[in-house]
């Protein structure tokens, strides 16, 4: 399995053949260098509709004629907008050819912005997403909550993608106890450093995380590293 970071919460998985992109946050994110016309895959997963996880999604699922899969409402947003979706809810698992999704819950909130308005776009969650026998779990944004140790024990997770950025997430010190929590092998920081609200050092968080025997992968945009 590849995993390669486009920027603040996107991460491009592929294995067996088979590539998704999740939070596609590309265009709007300067630091991400990728443009959505670059992306090849068989479909979009989202955690949440905020802006800077929504992102590119409905052009890159019309481009490569592929579903975006995310919570009912803002599924059924996306074909509202033209885009094949496949619904979902917190709890839910779904085996697509290739890969399988299951939807778990995350503590954030959930908003599509039309103008100067937001409306309402189902609960927020985190992804666990397994191919060829490993599973990976991005987190979306989320604080830290006691069930990821639920988390941790029903699943063997390869890599746990996690927000550190603190002010809208967790912050370094939580997203340690969740690696803990979550038995994670590996860990890549996600959602820091594209605003200056959230810059962290990721430095000190691999020090951290390295003090409970926990590989830290704080990459940079278009890095890939495999599992």
């Amino acid at each position: 399995m590849n995993i390669t970071y486009f920027g603040h919460s996107c991460l491009f998985v592929e294995s067996g053949g088979k590539k998704v992109i999740i939070d596609p946050f590309l265009s709007g994110n300067p630091a991400s260098g990728v443009s959505p016309n670059e992306i090849e895959a068989d479909a979009v997963l989202l955690t949440h509709a905020h802006d800077d996880h929504f992102g590119d999604s409905i052009e890159i699922a019309k481009r490569n004629d592929c579903p975006i899969v995310a919570v009912f409402e803002l599924a059924m947003h996306c074909v509202r907008l033209g885009a094949r979706a496949h619904a979902m809810n917190i709890g839910g698992a779904y085996d697509f050819d290739g890969f399988r999704v299951k939807y778990t819950q995350a503590f954030h909130g959930s908003s599509l912005r039309e103008g100067d308005t937001y409306h309402y776009a189902g609960q927020p969650a985190g992804i666990l997403l397994t191919m060829d026998g490993k599973t990976i779990y991005h987190a979306g944004d989320t604080s830290l909550f006691g069930d990821m140790k639920l988390i941790g024990e029903m699943n063997d997770i390869a890599l746990a993608a996690l927000p550190i950025g603190d002010n809208f997430t967790m912050g370094p010190e939580d997203a340690v106890h969740a690696a803990r929590w979550l038995r994670a092998k590996r860990v890549v920081p996600l959602h820091y450093d594209t605003f200056p609200v959230i810059r962290q050092d990721t430095g000190k968080f691999a020090a951290m995380l390295g003090e409970h025997d926990i590989a830290c992968f704080p990459l940079k945009s278009k890095e890939t590293i495999s599992i």
